[in-house]
């Protein structure tokens, strides 16, 4: 790195005419058998070393050539190990992974350290009851920022995610969220038939993510002795409301994301749910499954129905009905019909990995100097799912103003490795309060 500091600021606030024209092409690699920093490098650092924050790391280096990895930071020492395994044994670019043992961060302020690092970009992966700390350190550092969805598990987080988006829209950050499907070209073709008219006026839409159970709780004996209640709960968080959401929030979010996007992001007036729990999961606390029915206040509906049960038909697509005709979208092309007559399917350019191309708007962004902030987008969609969530415990009817409103905070506010933290029991609609 020749370059001055005063020289490598100016890039990131102007971009690089030369940078912007290496990632247009994104599908021409560069293998290379050794790297070497320059000007416009940019240096990314990865908070949250599991499944998806590994894939992200990946994604990320593979929308760049010019990108290195030189942070990573998690609460635990073993995701750290096996990501940097697996992303250093990459061909196309292991090589710009640059992580030496002293930027390896390992704790509960791992995230202070990676954005402190020196990093350019930050990409936040944990489980989402940390986001919103998380995201407000960030954006306080002046990083631009990768943010995994969901961005919060309860509504007084999400509220503090649209203050830290604010600040960061002042600050001029670079927000993209990891909403995939907004990024992928046959969706993008079709949300856009069906905003141009295509089905005439859009009246109900029905999305699905029907599928198995997502980690279960392993039964509380296998508990190992002296873990405490912060570990045990971090170490399984998906069953866990406060730091994964629920299914209908953390998985199905993608869902009620997209059926927001069929109505032009227009937030819905208010939902009631039905859901439960049908199979024991141990001392974990969400349900297996929920329907949730969302209203507009022009009468169209919008129905999420999510299930996390094994053995059971599987199903994650999005079915829209309009007055001219309807429309599907799944995992494979697109398509609309007026009657049994296909009136569209996608053949545009050959669709390339979404989760590639979320990460190769964020740089081109950052390179051209340009703004893109999906924050305001990402906080709506996540407050929807809680939202659903919210009707689905208290078996209530439940308005976005509530939603937006709601004082049940399930987050601690400080954390320790040696706290007491009592598993909140399972709700039970009827008798579970709208806080």
């Amino acid at each position: 790195m020749n370059a001055s500091p005063s020289s490598r600021r100016e890039f990131l606030r102007t971009g690089s005419a030369a940078a912007a024209v290496a990632i247009a092409a994104p599908a021409i690699l560069i293998r290379q058998s050794a790297f070497a920093q320059n000007a416009d490098t940019l240096k990314i650092g990865l908070v949250g070393c599991g499944g998806r924050g590994t894939g992200a790391a990946g994604n990320a280096l593979t929308a760049d050539p010019n990108l290195i990895l030189t942070a990573v930071g998690d609460a635990f020492p073993e995701p750290i190990k096996g990501s940097l395994k697996g992303l250093l044994a990459s061909d196309e670019y292991g090589k710009r992974v640059q992580v030496p043992p002293e930027k390896q961060f390992v704790g509960l302020d791992a995230y202070q350290k990676v954005i402190d690092s020196g990093v350019d970009v930050v990409l936040l992966a944990t489980p989402p009851g940390f986001r919103p700390t998380h995201l407000r350190y960030a954006v306080e550092a002046g990083k631009h920022i990768f943010c995994e969805k969901p961005m919060a598990t309860d509504a007084p987080g999400i509220r503090h995610v649209m203050e830290s988006v604010r600040m960061s829209k002042e600050k001029k950050l670079n927000v993209v969220a990891g909403y995939c499907w907004r990024y992928d070209l046959p969706r993008q073709a079709f949300y856009k038939e069906i905003h141009d008219g295509a089905l005439g006026e859009v009246v109900g839409v029905y999305g699905t993510y029907l599928t198995g159970p997502v980690k279960p709780m392993p039964p509380a004996h296998t508990r190992p002795a002296g873990m405490g209640d912060l570990e045990w709960q971090k170490r399984n968080w998906m069953n866990f409301t406060w730091l994964g959401g629920d299914g209908i929030v953390e998985q199905c979010i993608h869902t009620v994301d997209k059926v927001l996007w069929t109505y032009k992001d227009m937030p819905p007036l208010k939902c009631t749910a039905n859901g439960g729990r049908m199979h024991p999961n141990g001392e974990g606390n969400i349900f297996d499954h929920v329907t949730v029915v969302y209203e507009w206040a022009n009468g169209a509906r919008g129905v999420v129905a999510q299930r996390q049960i094994a053995n059971c038909y599987s199903d994650n697509s999005d079915y829209v009905l309009g007055s001219t005709g309807k429309g599907w979208s799944g995992w494979n092309t697109p398509y609309i019909k007026s009657g049994e007559q296909t009136k569209w399917r996608y053949r545009g350019e050959k669709p390339i990995d979404m989760y590639v191309i979320e990460h190769q708007v964020l740089y081109r962004s950052i390179r051209e100097g340009r703004f893109h902030n999906d924050g305001d987008r990402m906080a709506q969609s996540t407050l929807a799912g809680l939202m659903g969530r919210m009707a689905g415990y208290t078996g209530q009817e439940v308005t976005w103003e509530q939603a937006l409103n709601s004082q049940q905070k399930l987050s601690p506010d400080t954390l320790s490795w040696d706290m007491k933290l009592p598993i909140e029991p399972l709700a039970l609609p009827g008798k579970t309060k709208l806080v």
